[in-house]
């Protein structure tokens, strides 16, 4: 099976007006848990009331609840509209990470994913300055504090998406790397210590990998579900601070 640059297997493959399709692992996946994220809220919010309310809707108005005081936290009360956005961004990069649990490709182990997610940052983020500094001073900033800095200031703003896009790629492509050398590693220990045995039966027993189940757990959560939260938070972190500042400045 062919596979794109980026790593993810390319599954589907035609021509649409003369222009090659191509629908890799990374876009089925995406889609997949952009419509189980969908149907989740849908049925979360489902039938809400103001008084007796089910635990759904209680875990639903917890949720909301915590991401308004997330934005409002690190962006102030006037970034409230964010909270969707943030929000979105939060839960898909989370499910897109843990659904190598089960066994499929994790959207966020292909860079493609997170810099695409950067670049609508970018893109806000440029927003925001030439709304609050006009597009004269949005230019005139990259010649600060003199001119023949232009060229590392604009290098600089550039590296934004980059840097954000790495960083998360960076951490879950190498927890996955050290959680694929544990598995081996363990294999290879469960076959050493069983060969001592002689015969078939140290054969048999090395076959069996008694130390690949419940030790590799422990370290997945830390690397599968911790490390998928806290990139998660981090990107939005970032994301909240960049924008904020993008509108802050003279």
């Amino acid at each position: 099976m062919e596979v794109d640059i980026h790593g993810a297997k390319i599954l589907f493959e035609f021509q649409l007006f003369g222009i090659d399709i191509r629908i890799s692992q990374t876009l089925v996946v995406t889609w997949g848990i952009m419509l189980v994220l969908t149907l989740l809220c849908i049925w979360m919010t489902h039938n809400m009331k103001l008084h007796n309310i089910s635990k759904k809707q209680a875990v639903a108005e917890k949720l909301v609840i915590t991401a308004e005081n997330f934005v409002r936290t690190n962006m102030g009360e006037k970034w409230m509209r964010f909270v969707p956005f943030v929000g979105t961004i939060f839960a898909l990069s989370l499910f897109s990470s843990l659904s190598s649990l089960l066994g499929l490709f994790a959207p966020t182990a292909d860079l493609a994913t997170e810099l695409a997610w950067a670049i609508v940052v970018f893109v806000l983020i440029t927003y925001y300055k030439i709304r609050t500094n006009r597009l004269s001073g949005y230019l005139k900033g990259f010649c600060e504090p003199i001119f023949v800095m232009a060229p590392f200031n604009v290098l600089g703003e550039v590296f934004t998406p980059v840097s954000m896009s790495f960083r998360h790629f960076g951490n879950i492509v190498s927890g996955m790397v050290i959680s694929s050398l544990i598995y081996a590693a363990l294999g290879a220990a469960n076959r050493a210590l069983f060969s001592i045995i002689p015969g078939a039966v140290g054969k048999l027993l090395g076959s069996i990998p008694f130390l690949e189940v419940g030790i590799p757990s422990v370290f997945s959560l830390y690397f599968d579900w911790f490390g998928s939260f806290m990139q998660a938070f981090i990107f939005c972190m970032l994301t909240m601070i960049f924008i904020a500042s993008a509108a802050e400045e003279d």
